[in-house]
């Protein structure tokens, strides 16, 4: 799908995901407002409060950023950006993010600000380029998506963070509690390019972050998904001490040396059962958030269909001129 660059003076629909209290969340609104209307730009922002109303705002506002050839953005965290930038491929608009989660992996890997003003500043200086994303069924995933054991980690993970705070260091504990606790194991049988391949495993788990995976230390299927391709990873059925030594690898950034580990890459694969004795749906998470899916799986790579703002770096400054021999490039 050929995309063009948006108008100059395209209007930017944003999508906010409140998820915080008021304060902090006005605080983010004017934020939103006084960068894109100080810089002579149209901005409309609808703010979602109730998580079930998320992706009906998001499909109003890419019609309106299809008919007004405006720019389909995104506030929040992995979760939020996966429902907006679903509505933004169905209505064929341009994307924009907005990082405000816990891990921001996209935003991260595409060079993306955390800092809320630094990202809407960035946004004006970016450029559309379409980037590869994932789908299982008819659910797109720009991060990453899951069955098994990862799903309910994910669940758990939710619960902890609305008991204890919002914080890596509680993701990390809820992790391992949900990892070394009761599960059952997963018998996969996989097609891939034809060929059936049959696995035992507590989760299997598709990647389409480069950055996601150099942490866990897979550098095979960090060039792997360079070369447009997505990543799995299915750890072995394992005791609870050879899962804790998984666990730390991966926190370690060595999971790749780990023996207990089947990983491969892939442009397009059919996951079916029986994954759990007679189930026809089963939990699948997709960028942290977790649905119920009819059997088959069917994992692909989607190109070229998320038209994605990515910043242009800043100008470097020039060699030998003002005053210590710089000069700042202008904005």
């Amino acid at each position: 799908m050929q995309m063009t660059e948006p108008r100059p003076d395209a209007p930017f629909l944003v999508v906010l995901n409140a998820g915080s209290g008021h304060a902090e969340t006005d605080l983010r609104c004017s934020t939103i407002r006084d960068v894109l209307e100080g810089a002579g730009r149209r901005c409309h922002l609808e703010v979602v409060h109730d998580a079930s109303e998320l992706g009906a705002t998001a499909e109003r506002m890419a019609a309106r950023a299809r008919a007004e050839g405006g720019i389909l953005v995104a506030a929040g965290g992995d979760g939020t950006l996966n429902t907006v930038a679903h509505e933004a491929v169905r209505a064929g608009c341009p994307f924009g993010v907005l990082p405000q989660g816990t891990f921001n992996y996209f935003g991260r890997t595409h060079n993306i600000p955390e800092d809320l003003a630094e990202a809407v500043h960035a946004l004006l200086r970016a450029r559309v380029r379409p980037v590869q994303i994932g789908r299982v069924n008819e659910r797109i995933f720009l991060v990453n998506a899951s069955v098994g054991l990862y799903p309910k980690l994910l669940e758990e993970r939710e619960h902890d963070k609305r008991q204890y705070g919002r914080s890596r260091v509680v993701a990390l504990l809820s992790a391992l509690k949900t990892a070394l606790g009761r599960h059952r194991n997963l018998r996969i049988t996989l097609e891939l390019d034809g060929q059936p391949r049959h696995l035992r495993t507590p989760t299997l788990f598709v990647g389409n972050n480069r950055l996601q995976m150099e942490q866990v230390g897979m550098p095979p299927l960090q060039h792997a998904l360079d070369e447009g391709r997505l990543a799995a990873i299915a750890p072995r059925a394992v005791g609870k001490l050879r899962m804790l030594g998984l666990l730390v690898r991966g926190a370690m950034g060595r999971l790749g040396e780990a023996e207990d580990v089947d990983a491969f890459a892939f442009r397009s694969m059919t996951v079916r059962g029986p994954l759990l004795s007679g189930r026809r749906r089963l939990k699948v998470a997709t960028d942290g958030e977790v649905c119920r899916m009819a059997l088959p799986l069917r994992f692909e790579v989607l190109d070229d269909q998320l038209h994605l703002l990515v910043p242009e770096p800043e100008a470097e400054p020039a060699a030998g001129s003002g005053a210590g021999g710089r000069a700042i490039a202008a904005a």
